[in-house]
């Protein structure tokens, strides 16, 4: 069977993050969306996304396929139910779609015309930007079971203290310097040629990607992920960083998502509480307007390529968009619309080739190229949030 992820009607309640990725692509847990279903499918699967985005996320398209919708994560009953799907069959949770059946031919899906049935069991559904952190206890826990099911650990290396080894599995290639592992509150993965430094203390849940550094003195409270090939150190609280991005000096990151290619200068902090104690609101590219989360707690959301120089303090429930650079003393605003280059002074358009050479400069850090595909997407992003660029 063919199996092809979309992106569902979440898909601009996620931005910035799905400005540069498909809903499937977001990391929540200790695997991105994509990961997880694929881990429990037993097949790979393509993407049905935004247009501009397609080149880099293709559809692979066959005579028959099962579309699900991403923003759902899978469980075991789901995905027995979805392998289970015949020619006009759906299943759904709440009135939303989950997955359909559909065929090469067939050029308009009309759920009317479908045998529907009803997801009864509770399911992890990601609706808004902050889900990926504050459904981050519940994912890495579900992936921890998923990833090291009939497996076995390396063992804790000699000198590191921990509490409640079971919920502790690390993978090949990693390294632990005389630090403290508490697994009591929840699981803890570490990927492989990962490295904790001296004298970090990290509470679970908690999972460290392949190829990343925690480094010396960090404090890590869960449930918190970090993603491959990234760098964090300082206090960092219920967050998700998704991947090659770097909070690597002392500072507060606190209930905050980064994406990927992000930096987070030296001291700098978020507040992930109102001095009133009141709910937090974030803008929504969705409403256009600040809306309520239902949170008290809630701190920063950053997209992808975006940075901040020293010492940058972040208000309570600060949305950062794509290729943002922020600078200066005092609180910026707390919606930085992308490619904006400044601070609480002011900003002014950080333009896309200089975005581009940024950009082709963090990817050769890591070995990789900033291509032609990676640069038209981020043009077209550039392009259609220009609106919010009002300088």
């Amino acid at each position: 069977m063919n199996y092809i992820l979309f992106d569902g009607s979440v898909r601009n309640a996620l931005l910035p993050f799905t400005y540069t990725k498909p809903v499937a692509d977001l990391r929540i847990g200790i695997l991105t969306i994509r990961e997880k279903w694929e881990k429990h499918l037993g097949y790979t699967t393509t993407t049905l996304t935004e247009e501009y985005l397609e080149e880099k996320y293709p559809m692979v398209e066959m005579e028959k396929n099962v579309m699900i919708n991403a923003s759902f994560l899978p469980s075991t009953q789901l995905v027995k139910q979805i392998k289970n799907l015949k020619e006009n069959q759906a299943i759904f949770s709440g009135g939303e779609v989950i997955a359909f059946f559909t065929t090469e031919n067939q050029e308009v899906v009309n759920f009317e015309e479908y045998k529907q049935f009803d997801f009864e069991e509770s399911i992890l559904k990601i609706n808004n930007t902050w889900d990926l952190f504050s459904l981050n206890d519940k994912a890495i826990k579900l992936d921890f079971d998923l990833i090291t099911e009939g497996r076995k650990s390396q063992p804790i290396p000699e000198g590191v203290n921990y509490l409640n080894k079971e919920d502790i599995f690390i993978e090949e290639g990693a390294e632990i310097l005389f630090s403290t592992l508490n697994a009591s509150t929840g699981p803890i993965y570490i990927g492989k040629d990962a490295l904790i430094m001296e004298g970090s203390v990290i509470r679970g849940p908690f999972s460290l990607g392949d190829d990343s550094v925690i480094k010396m003195g960090a404090k890590i409270y869960g449930a918190t992920t970090v993603g491959p090939s990234s760098k964090v150190g300082g206090e960092v609280n219920n967050s998700v960083i998704m991947g090659f991005s770097n909070k690597g000096h002392d500072g507060f990151l606190g209930n905050s998502v980064l994406g990927e290619w992000c930096n987070i200068g030296a001291d700098s902090n978020n507040s992930n509480l109102k001095n009133n104690y009141a709910e937090v609101k974030l803008w929504s590219y969705e409403t256009e307007r600040f809306a309520k989360t239902g949170l008290q707690f809630c701190g920063l959301m950053m997209g992808d390529h975006s940075k901040c120089a020293i010492n940058t303090m972040f208000n309570t429930g600060t949305v950062v968009g794509v290729s943002a650079n922020i600078y200066g003393s005092n609180f910026p605003r707390n919606f930085v619309p992308s490619f904006s280059w400044g601070g609480a002074a002011g900003f002014s358009i950080y333009q896309i080739n200089k975005a581009v050479e940024t950009a082709s400069l963090v990817f050769q850090r890591r070995g990789l190229e900033f291509d032609e595909q990676e640069k038209r997407i981020l043009t077209h992003v550039f392009e259609i949030t220009e609106k919010y660029r009002k300088y």
